[in-house]
C-alpha cells in the first residue's frame, strides 16, 4: 500500500438505541465512499457493525468472545457496491460494546498490513455509547482502554470518535453515558484519537471528514523579527475554499467496442491573421498588448520577464498595531497558520513568548510575506497570537491578508445615529427587534450551537456528490429534490419559528411596512407648497439610488442631478463634489436673481443639499455654506433673500438632527430670526 493511501475501517454502532440516527448514519457515510471515490479511488475500507443479532469476525473464531460484531466488508478498494451496502444497514436488536468493535477493527488493520507499516490507517467509531462496556478479565476498563491506545500508537493508527446524543438517539443512563465518554477521553489523551459530540443530523453530516486533505507547508523559513533575530517557522493553510472537482471534457466518438477508449478531448488554439484569416499566425510572431486610452501597447515575453516584481523569499515583521487598528472587514483571502518548527525548542520558545506577550499587550503583528522564491507579488497581513489551552499543543499565530489601497472598496453610508429623532425606533420597536434575535441565536443556553462551521458541510458540494453518485448507477435519473438534512442549513428552522410565532408577529406589527406611491406632483411644486421641517418634506424628499451616473449638476435639473451625484457609490468623491457643485448653484441662483425671480429654484436647491448634507453626516458644509451666504446678501444687498428664507423656516442643521454638528436646537431656529433685524435697516 502506498504512502498516499488511506485505509480506513468503519465501527458503526446498529443496537437499537441507534435506530433513529441510521438513516443519518447511512448518508453520511456513503458520502464518505463517493467522495472516495472520485478523489481518492485507491483507498481501502472495511466496515465493522456491532450491536448486531448475529457475531461475525476472526477474533470470535480465534480467542472466543467478541459477540454481537459482524465484519460486514473486509478491507478493500472503494467500489460503488460498498457506497451501496451503507445505504441499507442491517437494524441490530442487542446493546453494542463499543471496545468490542474497536478492538476487531484494530486486528483488521494489524492482519491486514502488519506491524512494520506505518501508512495512513484509522478507525472511525460512530455510537451514542450508552450502553455499558464488558468488564475485562483483568485489570479495569480504564487500563484495558490505555493497553488497547498503546496499541493504536504503536502500529501508527489514528482514531476519530463521534459519539451521537440529543434529538438522535433519546434519552439514557447518565452514569453509564459519562462512564463511556471518559473511556474515549483516554483515547484523545494516549493516542492520537479525536472525540466529537454531535445532537443533530447537520451536525453529524460534518463530524465526519469524508475527505481528508494532507497537509502541506506554503512556507518554511525564518520570521524574522530583525536582522540579528530569526525564528524558525513553518506555515499551513488554516481555512481554504473547497471547490467542486474538475470536470473533465468527454466524447463519444470512441467506438463503443473500444474498452481501452479514453474519451478525452484534446483542444487546441490557432490564431489568424484579420488580413488573411486563412494564414494561421505563429507563437513567435505573437506578442502581447494592453490597451492604454485608444492606443494598443505590445509588451514582449521578455520585456513582461523584466518589469515583473521579483522580491527574495522572505518573512519580515514590519512592526506591531493595537488589536483594535486592524478591522475585521480588512481580512481576504485564506486564513493561514503559523506554527515553530517541529521538534525545536528554541523555535517553540520563542514562538510561544512572542504570541503570550502580544495576547497581554492587545497587540498584533504586521508582516511582509514572499512564500517562495520567484514569487511575483509580496502580500502584506496581520498576525494574531493563538495562545493554545492544550499542554501538548504549541502557541501559533493565525495569519490574514491585508489590502493595499487598491484593494479597498469605499461606500460611505450615513450612521443610524445621526439620523432625526423621527427616524430612529421607538422602545416597543427596539424591544420586539431584541426578542427577535434573542430568538434566533445559534447558541442557546444549554444546548449544542447550529451551524458550527466546523460541523457544517457545504450543502452545494454535499447536493452534487449525491447526484453524481446517482448518475453513476441510473444515467437518466432526475436531479432529487433537496434533502432535509441540507435543507436545515439554508433555511430557518421550521420547528423553532412555529414556536415563536408570536415573536415574529409582534415584530412584522411594530414595522409597518407601507407601499411608497410615485409622487403627481413634482419635486419642485411639492417642496415650494411645504415648509423645510415639515414631516412631509422627511417623508418624501429621500436620496435615492438613480440608475444614470450623473457627473454635474446642470441647469435644468439641478434637484434631480444633486440627488443622483450624492448617491453614487463608485467612488467616494461624488458626495464631496455634489455638495461643492450644489453650493456654486446656489450661490448663481442668488447672485443672478432679479427681483427674487430664482429665490425659489435656489430654496429647492437649498433644501435637498441640507437633506444630503443630514444623511452623509456633513452638517458643517451646509451650516458654513448657508451663514456665508446670507453674510453675501448682506453685502450686495440681496437681503430679501435671507427674508425669503425666514418665511419658509429654512434653518441650520442643529445636533438633534446630526450628531456631528455644533449648533444646538435654540441657535438653529434663532439664526434667521437674528438676521432680519439688520437686513431690514439696511432697506431702509
Amino acid at each position: 500500500m502506498a504512502r498516499n493511501k488511506d485505509a480506513m475501517v468503519l465501527l458503526i454502532d446498529v443496537s437499537p438505541s441507534m435506530h433513529k440516527a441510521l438513516p443519518e448514519i447511512e448518508k453520511v457515510c456513503s458520502m464518505l465512499i463517493e467522495k472516495k471515490l472520485i478523489y481518492n479511488k485507491y483507498d481501502e475500507v472495511g466496515v465493522v457493525l456491532f450491536g448486531t443479532e448475529d457475531t461475525e469476525n476472526e477474533l470470535t473464531t480465534e480467542v472466543g468472545g467478541y459477540e454481537h460484531v459482524v465484519v460486514l466488508q473486509n478491507i478493500k478498494v472503494v467500489d460503488g457496491h460498498l457506497v451501496e451496502t451503507l445505504q441499507q444497514l442491517p437494524r441490530g436488536t442487542h446493546a453494542g460494546d463499543f471496545l468490542d468493535a474497536i478492538i476487531v477493527g484494530l486486528d483488521m488493520l494489524i492482519k491486514k498490513y502488519g506491524e512494520t507499516y506505518k501508512g495512513k490507517k484509522r478507525l472511525c467509531l460512530l455510537t451514542n455509547a450508552q450502553f455499558p462496556t464488558k468488564f475485562p478479565q483483568e485489570g479495569t476498563k480504564e487500563e484495558q482502554v490505555t493497553t488497547i491506545a498503546g496499541h493504536m500508537s504503536k502500529h501508527g493508527m489514528r482514531m476519530e470518535s463521534i459519539v451521537v446524543r440529543g434529538k438522535l438517539t433519546g434519552e439514557a443512563d447518565k452514569n453509564i453515558m459519562d462512564e463511556n465518554d471518559n473511556l474515549l477521553g483516554i483515547f484523545s489523551k494516549k493516542t492520537c484519537a479525536k472525540l466529537v459530540h454531535v445532537e443533530s443530523p447537520t451536525s453529524l453530516l460534518g463530524a465526519l471528514r469524508t475527505r481528508k486533505i494532507s497537509p502541506v507547508t506554503i512556507f518554511r523559513g525564518d520570521l524574522e523579527l530583525s536582522p540579528k533575530m530569526k525564528i524558525k517557522v513553518w506555515v499551513y493553510k488554516k481555512t481554504s475554499e473547497e471547490k467542486f472537482p474538475t470536470l473533465k471534457k468527454y466524447s463519444e466518438k470512441a467506438p463503443p467496442t473500444d474498452r481501452f477508449a479514453t474519451h478525452e478531448v484534446k483542444v487546441d488554439f490557432e490564431y489568424k491573421s484579420v488580413e488573411d484569416p486563412s494564414k494561421v499566425v505563429p507563437p513567435d510572431q505573437r506578442i502581447k498588448g494592453y490597451r492604454y486610452g485608444p492606443q494598443v501597447i505590445p509588451i514582449s515575453s521578455a520585456e513582461w520577464d523584466a518589469v515583473k516584481f521579483k522580491p527574495e523569499k522572505s518573512v519580515k515583521l514590519l512592526g506591531f498595531s493595537d488589536a483594535k487598528n486592524i478591522m475585521r472587514h480588512y481580512y481576504m483571502k485564506d486564513v493561514n497558520i503559523f506554527i515553530p518548527e517541529p521538534g525545536n525548542r528554541r523555535a517553540i520558545l520563542a514562538v510561544s513568548a512572542l504570541a503570550r506577550a502580544m495576547k497581554d499587550m492587545n497587540k498584533v503583528a504586521i508582516l511582509r510575506c514572499v512564500w517562495r522564491q520567484g514569487q511575483g507579488n509580496v502580500v502584506v497581513g496581520v498576525l494574531t497570537p493563538n495562545v493554545s489551552d492544550n499542554d501538548n499543543i504549541p502557541d501559533s499565530f493565525y495569519f490574514n491578508v491585508l489590502p493595499f489601497a487598491e484593494d479597498v472598496r469605499e461606500f460611505q453610508f450615513p450612521s443610524f445615529s445621526n439620523f432625526p429623532e423621527s427616524w430612529q425606533p421607538s422602545e416597543q420597536q427596539q424591544e420586539a427587534a431584541d426578542d427577535l434575535v434573542k430568538m434566533l441565536d445559534l447558541a442557546p443556553p444549554g444546548k449544542e450551537e447550529a451551524l458550527l462551521p466546523s460541523l457544517t458541510p457545504n450543502p452545494v458540494l454535499e447536493r452534487f456528490y449525491r447526484h453524481l453518485e446517482l448518475k453513476s448507477r441510473q444515467p437518466d435519473a432526475v436531479v432529487p429534490p433537496l434533502d432535509e438534512t441540507l435543507r436545515t442549513i439554508t433555511e430557518p428552522d421550521k420547528e423553532l419559528v412555529s414556536q415563536n410565532k408570536s415573536i415574529i408577529d409582534v415584530f412584522h406589527s411594530r414595522f409597518e411596512l407601507k407601499e411608497n406611491p410615485k409622487l403627481k406632483k413634482s419635486s419642485r411644486r411639492f417642496l415650494r407648497d411645504k415648509p423645510s421641517g415639515s414631516k412631509e418634506v422627511e417623508d418624501h424628499l429621500s436620496i435615492t439610488d438613480g440608475p444614470n451616473k450623473v457627473e454635474k449638476i446642470g441647469d435644468a435639473t439641478p434637484v434631480q442631478d444633486f440627488e443622483a451625484m450624492i448617491s453614487r457609490r463608485d467612488s467616494p468623491k461624488w458626495v464631496g463634489k455634489a455638495i461643492k457643485d450644489m453650493k456654486n448653484k446656489i450661490h448663481d441662483l442668488v447672485e443672478d436673481s432679479y427681483e427674487g425671480d430664482n429665490y425659489s429654484k435656489a430654496l429647492e436647491c437649498l433644501i435637498v443639499l441640507r437633506k444630503g448634507c443630514i444623511l452623509e453626516q456633513e452638517p458643517k458644509e451646509f451650516n458654513d455654506f448657508l451663514r456665508n451666504l446670507c453674510k453675501f446678501c448682506e453685502e450686495k444687498a440681496l437681503g430679501s433673500f435671507c427674508g425669503f428664507l425666514a418665511s419658509k423656516e429654512l434653518t441650520l442643521i442643529s445636533k438633534r438632527e446630526a450628531i456631528d454638528s455644533e449648533v444646538t436646537d435654540d441657535e438653529a431656529k434663532s439664526f434667521l430670526v437674528k438676521s432680519e433685524p439688520k437686513l431690514e435697516a439696511m432697506i431702509e
